[in-house]
């Protein structure tokens, strides 16, 4: 395949050196002249040069006041421009340089050396593009790849949620609607500012992500007491609150694996902190108040309303209004008043959700 050549416009207002200029380029490249600034921003609305050679004194419209007008310009913003110019003198040299040009040939010009000198700074800038073009695809590769990674990783999460939620089939699906809850709730308190400073240091995907595992503890709970057809005696319901303390575990173990800490940090705060109570009365801490985590305290109500909503071997589904209303009378003692005012201004919400 035969390359493209390259095409160069010469700016001078004088007409012999446009001539001279021309002639010495044409047998290698595709050449316009243009006698001026104006003409040269005519002409670029037609074509895009792969070099510009610019006289710096010309009236109306000097080489810098052109240079500049290119160089803000997106369009024409990376067009190299060489200065052509009568001056010799290193000021003039550094005035044009800092305004954009890749160099300065002198006036009048050896024909061999603008030839070399042209043919040095294509072939620099054609350099330079693939070392773009490669970087691009590089940069393209790697996000492929790391999709390829998320992509596994979430596939992996959720596996794992779901082994949890399938040995306690009368839960089915409460992963899923538990991601789809606290959604709402994280959107709901970005657009209502509530607790902004802390919302907007959390990396919403992964939060979103690492609540899937806010039950794994639950792995380590016997079956003999997760699918116990009726109400747990104390002694089985202190087995059940255990499930936050192995889930803790789970992630300290990951932990000594991964560097991936902040995903850890965001599923060890739900395992171990989405049944502690406003009131000090929850478990496993006994914390009250705002010593309890914010996350854990969103999680309290979504992993709640889904409970409530959900039947259970030992009761029959809450209709959506009763669970709003149970959470509401718990506001203060089982959750964050402040979060339970939201819940309710988003209810609808959480009523769509549930029954997707």
């Amino acid at each position: 395949m035969e390359e493209r050549r390259k095409l160069i416009i010469i700016v001078d207002d004088d007409m012999t050196n446009l001539v001279v200029a021309k002639n010495n380029l044409t047998a290698k490249y595709d050449v316009f002249t243009v006698p001026s600034g104006e003409k040269l921003f005519s002409l670029l609305e037609k074509v895009t040069p792969d070099l510009i050679l610019l006289d710096v004194n010309m009236p109306i419209m000097n080489g810098y006041e052109v240079i500049t007008v290119l160089k803000k310009n997106e369009k024409t913003a990376n067009i190299p421009v060489i200065f052509l110019t009568a001056k010799s003198d290193g000021k003039s040299e550094l005035e044009g340089l800092s305004l954009g040009a890749i160099d300065y040939i002198t006036k009048p010009f050896s024909p061999p050396l603008l030839f070399k000198r042209i043919e040095v700074h294509l072939l620099v800038e054609a350099q330079k593009q693939e070392l773009e073009r490669m970087n691009n695809d590089l940069l393209e590769r790697v996000a492929t790849k790391t999709r390829s990674v998320m992509e596994l990783q979430n596939a992996l999460l959720h596996t794992m949620a779901e082994l949890v939620e399938y040995r306690d089939d009368i839960t089915g699906g409460h992963i899923a609607r538990t991601q789809g809850y606290l959604t709402v709730m994280l959107e709901a308190m970005q657009e209502k500012g509530l607790y902004k400073k802390e919302v907007l240091n959390w990396d919403t995907n992964l939060v979103l992500q690492s609540a899937q595992l806010h039950d794994v503890g639950k792995i380590a709970i016997k079956d003999v007491i997760l699918l116990k057809p009726g109400k747990l005696s104390p002694e089985e319901f202190e087995q059940v609150k255990a499930h936050t303390i192995f889930g803790e575990k789970i992630i300290d173990k990951i932990k000594e694996s991964t560097s991936e800490w902040e995903f850890l940090e965001y599923a060890k705060t739900f395992i171990s902190t989405h049944h502690e109570k406003w009131d000090g009365s929850g478990y496993p801490l006994g914390l009250k108040g705002t010593a309890i985590p914010l996350l854990g305290r969103v999680m309290a109500i979504v992993d709640v309303y889904d409970a409530l909503i959900s039947e259970r071997p030992y009761k029959k589904p809450f209709s959506h209004s009763q669970a709003v209303e149970t959470i509401k009378d718990s506001s203060g003692t089982h959750f964050d008043p402040a979060l339970v005012a939201l819940f309710i201004e988003y209810e609808k919400e959480f009523e769509r959700v549930g029954t997707e």
